[in-house]
């Protein structure tokens, strides 16, 4: 057998085939619908390995599978955006009087699409603390379908045992589903650590340049089936040139995501020792409170994390988030820009509460030179302490 291949070198092999491209070095894209039979027997019996542009084309399958090698699953599909791919997914295992379990930390659309959608098809919702552990088993029902995790967790970055969590959710016979977009499966691989269905917002660091949107789930054996049935069944797409951008940025995301990872902690250990601020969210932080979670399971760290200020009122927060230059102020994160934002998570947590001193900021570190973030970073401090008095 040939020695496995490294993960730096299957984000840059697979999916191509060069030989079956004319020599081509990148998958052609297909702008395609309609795809032509030769016969009625063989349009009757589908023969084709393509029948229609919606069911996939060889642009399709390039990324697909891609990213089914990175993952270490049985297969995978493409949506249209994060939150499309994380809408398939949990109707792919879940019905009408399922009980679902999600972490309440988990990124906000979730939780809107959780207690709107899924809940007027029949399903109970509830919520549970991030940092339950092996305790999940004892929210377990008889008809709970599935767990929804994500470590870590948006805006607060709580990271979660998802080994336990795994273990507990299969005793009770529950499926498992993860949002990994903060590691990617390059840092983290769900499928290893017993997760069935594996999502990643492909809009962020899989593309890398903030100009596609993209979803991606990657699923066992126990899943693969009921996903794809529920992926075609719904009538899911992604164009063709939003997925070669996709595949483009996927060649370039291990020294994408070791510069933010690299430059994120070294901006993330400086807010440490600045008086405005009360602590920094970041898990592989020694201090953090995730901290041996992330090192036991994480090989790596994304450009994403959060810090909470000292008590500062709101206009004085806004005006050292107004002034800054480099750091944009706009919702999504992996791209090649930096980005900041506030946020308040007691509007939206349930199963627990969200305590903190002060404001909360999200900061995603991008590719600029971190000497030059951090120089934009005290000049907005100096307008907060000004705006403070």
């Amino acid at each position: 057998m040939p020695t496995p291949l490294r993960p730096d070198t299957v984000l840059v092999t697979a999916g191509r085939k060069p030989a079956e491209n004319h020599g081509f070095v990148n998958p052609p894209i297909y702008h395609a619908s309609t795809v032509l039979f030769d016969t009625v027997d063989a349009m009757l019996e589908r023969r084709p390995k393509y029948v229609y542009g919606r069911r996939g084309t060889p642009t399709t399958e390039a990324l697909e599978t891609a990213l089914t090698e990175i993952e270490g699953a049985a297969g995978t599909v493409l949506a249209p955006s994060g939150l499309a791919a994380i809408s398939i997914a949990l109707m792919s295992c879940l019905n009408a009087g399922d009980h679902l379990l999600v972490a309440d930390s988990v990124y906000q659309p979730t939780r809107h699409f959780c207690d709107t959608v899924l809940i007027r098809l029949g399903i109970e919702v509830e919520y549970y603390d991030p940092l339950i552990g092996a305790g999940i088993d004892a929210l377990m029902r008889p008809n709970t379908g599935a767990v929804f995790t994500e470590s870590p967790g948006s805006q607060t970055f709580e990271m979660q045992d998802i080994d336990a969590i795994a273990a507990a959710a299969h005793a009770a016979g529950a499926v498992v589903l993860m949002d990994n977009t903060w590691a990617t499966a390059l840092f983290y691989r769900p499928l290893d650590h017993g997760v069935d269905l594996s999502i990643q917002a492909g809009t962020k660091y899989i593309s890398g340049h903030s100009d596609i949107m993209l979803g991606t789930v990657s699923a066992n054996e126990r899943t693969w089936k009921a996903l794809t049935d529920t992926h075609g069944a719904t009538g899911m797409c992604v164009g063709p040139d939003d997925i070669y951008l996709a595949q483009r940025g996927l060649r370039t995301l291990s020294v994408r995501l070791d510069r933010h990872m690299r430059s994120g902690l070294e901006i993330a250990r400086w807010l440490e020792t600045r008086p405005e601020v009360n602590r920094v969210l970041h898990p592989a932080l020694p201090g953090d409170p995730g901290h041996k979670l992330w090192q036991r399971d994480f090989s790596g760290a994304s450009g994403l994390f959060g810090v909470i200020l000292e008590p500062a009122p709101l206009d004085a927060v806004k005006a050292m988030l107004d002034g800054l230059d480099l750091f944009g102020l706009g919702y999504s994160w992996g791209g090649y820009e930096s980005l900041a934002i506030w946020a308040d998570p007691r509007s939206y947590r349930t199963a627990t509460r969200w305590e903190a001193p002060g404001p909360l900021l999200r900061f995603h570190i991008g590719l600029e030179d971190p000497a030059d973030l951090i120089a934009d970073l005290e000049a907005g401090f100096a307008r907060l302490a000004a705006a403070v008095g």
